[in-house]
């Protein structure tokens, strides 16, 4: 099969990690890093609200784990529109709107929402013919647990003890 008979649906990647809009940057940066990704959708329930990149995570971090864990990934989705394909389009035209888009990923919508996500890897993958064609359907996953900073109890600082050889 050519690159140019593939469709979105078989190039995705099926199985994605995601955030809820309530979730915390140090939550979503914690998942990238332990998945591996650097876009992570941000759904409500399987209504996809946007992605949120690593970019916009570093661009946005000021101060420490506190700070990070009272704010919502919500208020970083950008009010731009970001393009958004079906499992049927063609490859050409998903990397067309990721290029006159200027973005690395476009979210693969059917009627049931959210089911995959194409990546500039995934285009690679696919001109480098390492593609495994699969109708089976997309997968995705919410973060399963709760990240909270935990932060030092002040003590009174503690005083160096003579050594050994002082003694």
């Amino acid at each position: 099969m050519t690159v140019e008979a593939l469709t979105a649906g078989q190039v995705m990647s099926r199985v994605l990690v995601a955030v809820k809009p309530e979730e915390s940057p140090l939550m979503a940066w914690e998942l990238m890093r332990q998945a591996g990704v650097h876009h992570l959708p941000v759904v409500a329930g399987s209504h996809l609200l946007g992605i949120v990149t690593r970019e916009d995570l570093a661009a946005s971090w000021s101060g420490g784990p506190q700070e990070q864990s009272t704010r919502h990934v919500r208020g970083l989705l950008g009010r731009e529109r970001r393009p958004r394909v079906r499992p049927e389009t063609p490859l050409p035209q998903v990397t067309a709107a990721m290029i006159d888009a200027g973005v690395d990923a476009v979210p693969v919508l059917s009627g049931d929402g959210l089911v995959g996500l194409i990546t500039a890897r995934d285009v690679l993958a696919a001109v480098a013919g390492r593609v495994s064609p699969s109708e089976e359907p997309g997968e995705v996953v919410t973060g399963m647990f709760r990240l909270e900073p935990v932060l030092p109890t002040r003590r009174e600082p503690v005083l160096p003890t003579r050594s050994w050889r002082e003694a």
